[in-house]
């Protein structure tokens, strides 16, 4: 049969009307369901369950006028074992009163194994209260913290520097006459600048705990009894400023 223009239109069109009432009841085609991908669970690596840590540096480290398991050393061990029940083993290189100077001779007269998993480096007061050259401190430093690296088991992620405290904010440093205090301070900021922006530019963890100190002299509870140097609850509040970076240093 042969079918005129109309007829083919009206069959074309009736072609039309029916497609788009199967749309209507739902017959479409089936479309492609893609299945949902979770993305990959990333966890950071633990904490070892033996740690090796040496503390190098001077009174701060020590800690002059507080209690032996009051100085920032001692209670960052004990915040990693309570944290990982790590067993861990401190070695302390500090003395009152030393310099980069002396520090670097009792790290060479003592002679520590290069198998340290984390070394903390806190120096430099005593070359700013001794008077000492700014330029002993920028060849010593740098020379201190590649020490440091070394005696980490050569991993520079294992080192973590800690800012020099500023002793203008205790009693001692307010009896000081004129504006020493105000120096004390600008002389402070100069060195740990130059240890941030060292340890910045060549990646090794800094840890700015200076402004801690700076309240020493409104919560006279920062400063211990001798009235210079910080408290059990400032190296508290030093290890809680730490802890991130130390575990980055001990995950790696």
């Amino acid at each position: 049969m042969k079918l005129d223009f109309r007829q083919i239109v009206i069959v074309i069109f009736s072609g039309f009307l029916l497609s788009c009432s199967s749309d209507e009841t739902g017959t479409t085609p089936a479309t492609t369901i893609l299945p949902v991908v979770n993305p990959p669970v990333t966890t950071n690596p633990p904490i070892p369950s033996t740690i090796n840590y040496l503390a190098l540096g001077d009174s701060y480290t020590i800690g002059q006028s507080v209690c032996e398991t009051c100085r920032f050393p001692e209670q960052l061990k004990t915040s990693l074992r309570s944290m990982s029940s790590s067993n861990i083993s401190l070695k302390i290189i500090a003395t009152t009163g030393w310099t980069t100077s002396n520090l670097l001779s009792a790290i060479e007269s003592q002679k520590p194994e290069s198998n340290y998993d984390l070394v903390t480096l806190l120096i430099g007061v005593n070359n700013q209260y001794q008077h000492r050259s700014f330029s002993v401190y920028e060849k010593e430093f740098p020379e201190l913290v590649n020490k440091a690296i070394i005696l980490a088991k050569g991993d520079r992620k294992n080192v973590v520097v800690i800012s020099i405290p500023d002793y203008a904010y205790t009693p001692y440093g307010k009896a000081l006459s004129g504006d020493q205090s105000a120096t004390i301070s600008a002389e402070i900021d100069k060195y740990n600048t130059f240890a941030e922006n060292y340890c910045n530019n060549n990646q090794i963890a800094f840890v700015s705990i200076t402004d801690i100190t700076r309240l020493g002299l409104s919560n006279p509870n920062l400063v211990a009894s001798d009235g210079l140097h910080p408290s059990e609850s400032a190296y508290k509040m030093f290890v809680d400023r730490m802890m991130p970076k130390i575990k980055i240093a001990l995950q790696n």
